[in-house]
């Protein structure tokens, strides 16, 4: 079978601190001097480098790692180059391959075009892996995705959205909060600061939501507890896999035990150097069984699918908060959710065998 494997590249996007650049270099020839590339941790980027270091030895980036695994299942896989021009959406109309293995998560460096490209390619009658446009769209809006999740019984936290004065939800919410934008991924917007304990802390860090990604701010109560990844592979029926849990336990005393940008992608940092994603220990079975069930609920309440990986926060309490969906995650053989497949028994490659075969079944 033919499959085309899409990625985005773009001009002018800010690549993230400590990308693993030395990994691009071995793909260069087959990508025309662009290779795409991924951060640490999250939902992510699958972008170009921006700039070279000198390789050691490269490590496959996920690209190179799918196409490996798609050739020993007997496939025919190429790489399409998503850039943001009509004539690229006219060539991708025009393409033979028999599916597309969808790793576009922008458009042009466009994070909110993610569902329209999606939608393209359900114009155009073609098979592609992953969320179609109703699961991109829910996934992004934060907002809506609280308000669905509460409606099928889980838990979120509780929230209230301001718009330049304006509070479009208010729920009662205690000190203290996280405040995000609505409507961005891989911890765009959350960083230590992120989190407030007073009023003054509060509006400073709605401004800054406001002025610096022109979103609305959600504002959060902040969930203190241990932060679980839940993947979900499959449609019919979803399977919850082995839970992966990101150690915050040894960041400096200063900061706040989120997953925000210095512990997912700037290696640069202390606190990305101090946290590390392993199987989650010292769970007990009921903990489990209710994380997962939780994890399942939500991946079909907000219309995913194929593969998708859910951050919760597991309270001193015992609840599942559910803090974001990640449709298609990071597929990289050291990301959580290919560390959640071998936990399963499973090896990356019936991974990507099993991605390939929930689209084509859709």
């Amino acid at each position: 079978m033919k499959i085309a494997i899409l990625f985005g590249k773009f001009e002018g996007y800010e690549a993230y601190p400590g990308d693993h650049l030395a990994a691009q270099e071995s793909a260069e020839a087959a990508l025309g001097g662009q290779t795409p590339t991924k951060g640490r941790r999250g939902g992510g980027l699958h972008t170009e480098a921006k700039k070279k270091k000198k390789a050691k030895k490269p490590r496959k980036t996920d690209v190179e790692s799918i196409g490996d695994a798609l050739r020993e299942l007997g496939h025919e896989p190429s790489l399409f180059a998503i850039d943001g021009r009509p004539q690229t959406l006219a060539r991708l109309a025009r393409s033979d391959a028999d599916l597309f293995f969808n790793l576009v998560e922008s458009y042009n460096g466009d994070d909110t075009m993610e569902m329209h490209f999606c939608a393209y390619l359900d114009l155009i009658g073609r098979r592609y892996t992953g969320a179609g446009p109703q699961g991109s769209y829910l996934a992004m809006d934060k907002v809506v995705a609280k308000a669905i999740l509460r409606a099928h019984g889980l838990y979120s936290p509780y929230a209230a959205v301001a718009d330049h004065g304006r509070a479009d939800i208010a729920q009662d919410v205690q000190f203290p909060l996280i405040v995000k934008p609505t409507a961005e991924d891989a911890s765009k917007g959350i960083d230590a600061g992120a989190v407030v304990r007073s009023v003054k802390e509060l509006l400073e860090r709605v401004a800054y939501v406001q002025e610096e990604f022109n979103s609305p701010a959600l504002i959060e109560e902040f969930i203190e507890g241990r932060e679980i990844y839940a993947a979900v592979l499959g449609n019919d029926p979803p399977e919850a896999l082995p839970l992966i849990e990101l150690d915050l336990s040894k960041l400096p005393d200063d900061m706040p035990r989120i997953a925000g940008y210095e512990v997912k992608f700037d290696e640069s940092t202390e606190a990305y150097r101090k946290t590390k994603s392993a199987p989650a220990k010292d769970l007990g079975e009921d903990e489990i069984a209710e994380i997962q069930r939780t994890a399942v609920v939500a991946f079909r309440a907000l219309k995913l699918r194929d593969y998708a990986r859910l951050d919760l926060r597991l309270a001193e309490n015992g609840r599942a908060y559910v803090i974001e969906a990640n449709p298609n995650p990071w597929l990289d053989p050291i990301a959580e959710f290919a560390m959640a497949v071998k936990e399963s028994g499973r090896s990356y490659t019936q991974m990507i065998e099993a991605i390939v075969a929930s689209a084509m079944r859709r």
